[in-house]
């Protein structure tokens, strides 16, 4: 049976999600790309509660200048809710492009994988 992208991407989404899980502690960076734009958050798994979320909304730039600039205010954003290391869920994406772009703001904000 052939998958669409989506269905292919959401597959692998939840084989990822299956190992990754966000703590108080350690919260995971959830990833979404769209065409557009890409957005980010932060979720304390087992609360069930989003910390942080940052987008590129208003970010000039290309996209991947923008999803560097995510990362780092989503770095901010972590470090003022006093959290220093996180959990990364690329979303079914490859780490390439604009999900490395974010991560690598990210490391740059300070925060640790």
């Amino acid at each position: 049976m052939k998958h669409t992208k989506k269905q292919s991407r959401r597959r692998i989404h939840y084989r990822i999600r299956k190992k990754v899980n966000g703590t108080a502690e350690r919260p995971r960076l959830s990833v979404f790309r769209s065409n557009k734009l890409i957005y980010c958050q932060l979720i304390d798994d087992v609360k069930g509660e989003t910390i942080a979320a940052a987008d590129s909304r208003g970010v000039a730039g290309n996209k991947t200048e923008q999803a560097a600039a995510v990362g780092k205010s989503i770095a901010e954003k972590a470090k003022a809710a006093g959290v220093g290391s996180i959990v990364f869920d690329r979303g079914g994406y490859l780490y390439h492009g604009r999900v490395k772009a974010l991560a690598d703001g990210a490391r740059e904000g300070g925060l640790t994988f």
